[in-house]
């Protein structure tokens, strides 16, 4: 008989909607009966994606007799943490200030029956191996201490809750004070820890990490910035890339870039389609142009639904093992493909060395450039190239018929606004009007289905929309708007975002600066979290900066100004004392004391989009660009410029805006030079 979770639209959780564990979804039912029968709480929280909540959905959770001690002794409730991210930071930070030690899922937390943790842990296997003990001995020992040392238990809990509460920001700082120190201490740490042979930062395992990159690339010193364009070259030229296919998985477990976590998630590739595409135009480096092209195109295909939302992620195993679906053999490659392109694609990708995943299988990677494999084999690069492209095709054809992995086809509105800002970033800067049209219909889904009654939902999936959304959902989809803004005006857009921003501000902020995770109105937990700090996602707080700024600047709205310097004071004692992984609030600290500039085109609507597309293959990241063609009305005052027979441009830095210019080459001159030369 399926459990609680079968009525549930999260995919993880219905994945163990037949487990024999007699599973509660998060909620008063489950902590009724806790505190009914005195029983502790065993909360387990995943994602679909996860391999290793797989290997324990498997061994234990499907496991008869393992689910017989779990039922006995405790109420079970399993939590998916891309819906519950509230809860999944709290318990994570619980978990690390218990045990010592860095949390990951599955999260595997006892607790109490008012939801204080008194015992936690990651994955446990059904036997004992690596040094963790055998999941049902440790269930045993748990429910033994939790009924014969109660007391004990309490006690912890009150120090633990206790010092829960020290996890906030300190007392904000002056405005006053802000200068460009912490954004310097920040790119000498990430500077020290570069890895000038791999890229990357660090050993392994190796991540994407976002917003370093962004604030690296945005460095005028050549020294810095190519830190960021090596690290992305290399990225693209590992198995971290899906090189059929395209798009990026989560990380690279070695510091090579070469054998990934498989899985993909939506939230790494619409931030990194945007980096990609700055990288191409600082570079012209037709290797970004590829994978700007095929990730996009993965993101369509693959990722998004008929009605214009995107999925959530899709899952590292298939058939039970992960990577199933993405390694070759030199044998199966071989089936496929004529001699002369196994020749080329062999080389090219490394088939013809030893195998790098499990060593008994194949992950593609850029072994050797393509014009070497054509220096190698005695043939000329355009054929080498045709033969290259012939072998791609069919060995993606080929994968194609493999059971594929997973797909979570939940819609997240934090993960699509980052992947609608990607999206609307690349079609800008390459003028593609099918990647403009891809987030149009993300936006269009999200305002149909989860903007009800002037509110946002967090999650939507077979036509159920729910949860209150967070902090990330209004702050991702605000900077989504804006880049949408800037790749094709619509008043609509403006109305929503402004809309964004209202909400942000009245249901989010904190009196003393900055915004809580959760709204106020938010069901009252552990902790309500307030942070500063990049992890897997770009800080809310730090996109909220950044995105009112901007929105202040186009729009006029002092309030969103004030609101955005509120929060960079929040968070400043903490960016002083130690920067590293603040890049998201350092980028809007950058924003802060040199605000981005305001470039308005007016004019006929065929010469306004002839402008645009040149200005927007530059690398201008703090030029904030609106194409405003004849017919456009009810223009915001910064914004609200007159209309001439030609094309003009008026150019605004902070208060000073410069006469209009008519030239595009002199245009072009201006905004290439760096703001402090007039």
């Amino acid at each position: 008989m399926p459990n609680r979770l079968a009525g549930e639209t999260s995919p993880y959780l219905l994945q163990h909607a037949d487990n024999p564990v007699d599973w509660y979804p998060w909620g008063e039912e489950a902590f009724s009966r806790a505190r009914r029968e005195n029983r502790p709480i065993l909360l387990s929280i995943g994602y679909s994606a996860c391999h290793w909540c797989h290997v324990m959905a498997h061994e234990s959770f499907a496991d008869a007799a393992t689910a017989a001690v779990m039922n006995r002794h405790f109420v079970n409730i399993k939590v998916d943490r891309e819906e519950r991210p509230d809860l999944d930071q709290i318990y994570q930070t619980a978990q690390q200030m218990l045990q010592r030690r860095a949390g990951g899922w599955p999260l595997t937390m006892f607790l109490s029956a008012d939801g204080t943790p008194f015992f936690g842990g990651t994955y446990f296997p059904k036997h004992s191996r690596h040094g963790l003990p055998a999941f049902v001995e440790l269930l045993e020992q748990v429910a033994t201490v939790y009924a014969e040392r109660q007391e004990e238990v309490a006690a912890q809990n009150r120090s633990v809750r206790d010092a829960l509460q020290q996890f906030r920001p300190a007392a904000p700082g002056d405005p006053g004070s802000f200068d460009a120190s912490p954004i310097a201490a920040a790119l000498d740490l990430l500077a020290r820890n570069f890895d000038p042979r791999w890229g990357g930062f660090g050993g392994a395992p190796k991540f994407p990490r976002v917003t370093d990159l962004a604030l690296l690339l945005r460095q005028a010193d050549p020294a810095l910035r190519s830190m960021a364009i090596e690290t992305l070259r290399r990225m693209a030229a590992g198995g971290l890339y899906d090189h059929l296919g395209g798009g990026f998985a989560r990380y690279s477990v070695d510091e090579r870039w070469e054998i990934p976590h498989f899985e993909k998630m939506l939230y790494d590739n619409g931030p990194l389609l945007a980096l990609y595409a700055d990288a191409w135009a600082l570079t012209g480096d037709e290797l970004f142009r590829r994978v700007v092209e095929e990730t996009a195109a993965w993101a369509m295909r693959e990722m998004q639904l008929a009605d214009g939302g995107y999925c959530a992620s899709l899952d590292a195993d298939s058939e039970g093992e992960e990577g199933r679906f993405y390694v070759w053999t030199p044998e199966s490659a071989h089936a496929l493909l004529t001699p002369a392109e196994y020749a080329v694609a062999a080389a090219h990708y490394g088939l013809d060395g030893p195998p790098n995943f499990e060593n008994r299988a194949w992950h593609l990677c850029l072994r050797r450039p393509l014009a070497e494999v054509a220096r190698q084999l005695g043939l000329p690069l355009p054929e080498c190239e045709r033969h290259l492209a012939a072998a791609r095709g069919k060995l993606f054809a080929a994968r194609e018929g493999r059971i594929r992995p997973h797909r979570d086809d939940k819609v997240l509105a934090s993960w699509n606004g980052l992947m609608i800002a990607g999206m609307a970033h690349a079609a800008r800067v390459f003028g593609r009007a099918d990647w403009l049209s891809s987030a149009q219909r993300a936006l269009a889904f999200i305002r149909r289905t989860l903007w009800q009654n002037d509110r946002l939902l967090a999650t939507w999936r077979d036509g159920r929309a729910q949860l209150n959304a967070y902090l990330d959902d209004h702050a991702f989809l605000l900077a989504a708007t804006l880049e949408l803004l800037q790749t094709a005006w619509h008043p609509d857009d403006l109305d929503f975002a402004r809309q964004l921003a209202s909400a942000l501000r009245t249901r989010f902020e904190d009196a003393s600066g900055g915004f809580y995770f959760t709204s106020h109105d938010h069901e009252p937990l552990l902790l309500r979290p307030k942070s500063g700090y990049d992890e897997a996602m770009p800080a809310g707080n730090g996109i909220a900066a950044a995105a009112l700024l901007r929105l202040a600047t186009l729009s006029g709205d002092a309030d969103c100004a004030r609101a955005a310097e509120r929060t960079v004071a929040a968070f400043w004692p903490e960016l002083r004392q130690h920067p590293g992984g603040f890049s998201a609030l350092l980028l809007a600290l950058d924003d802060w004391l040199s605000p981005p500039d305001l470039l308005v085109l007016r004019g006929p609507a065929s010469d306004v989009a002839a402008w645009q597309r040149q200005l927007a293959a530059r690398f201008l990241p703090q030029t904030q660009l609106f194409a405003l063609p004849a017919g456009s009305e009810n223009l915001p005052p910064p914004l609200a410029k007159p209309l001439t027979a030609n094309v003009n441009a008026w150019l605004c830095r902070g208060v000073n805006c410069l006469a209009p210019i008519d030239s595009l080459e002199k245009l072009i001159h201006v905004v290439s030079k760096p703001k402090n030369v007039e």
